[in-house]
């Protein structure tokens, strides 16, 4: 159903189209209407391609994602660990984990953590 788009004179950005609101107030144009559903259903018309509507695009959409290069599957590695309570064996497993080379996990010493502070420390 089309809406009729009623121009407010006063909110008007520009003066041309406070002049079109002023003529459109007094009767001398007709109000313009917009029929939002038959827009709508041709914007959808628009939003996809004749070449989507085709087995070629499914094709060109293919190769324009795949890969240009291969990479290697990962390795998955799992670490079981049993509860024992004792803590040299949680040290144990935390050292494995932290010399892990899938992990994120990086060697901190004593002496990495004191160069970092000594570099913190304001020099006055």
């Amino acid at each position: 159903m089309p809406d009729e788009v009623k121009p407010n004179v006063n909110e008007a950005p520009t003066h041309e189209a406070q002049l079109a609101a002023e003529s459109i107030a007094s009767g001398e144009e007709k109000a313009p209407t917009v029929d939002f559903d038959a827009d709508y259903a041709t914007a959808q018309k628009f939003s996809v391609s004749e070449v989507d509507r085709t087995g070629k695009g499914e094709a060109a959409a293919e190769s324009a994602t795949a890969p240009k290069y291969q990479t290697s599957k990962p390795q998955e590695t799992k670490t079981q660990t049993q509860s024992t309570g004792n803590p040299d064996d949680f040290l144990e497993s935390a050292k494995e984990i932290g010399n892990s080379n899938t992990e994120g996990v990086t060697n901190v010493s004593d002496d990495l953590v004191q160069q970092a502070l000594e570099k913190g420390e304001r020099k006055n």
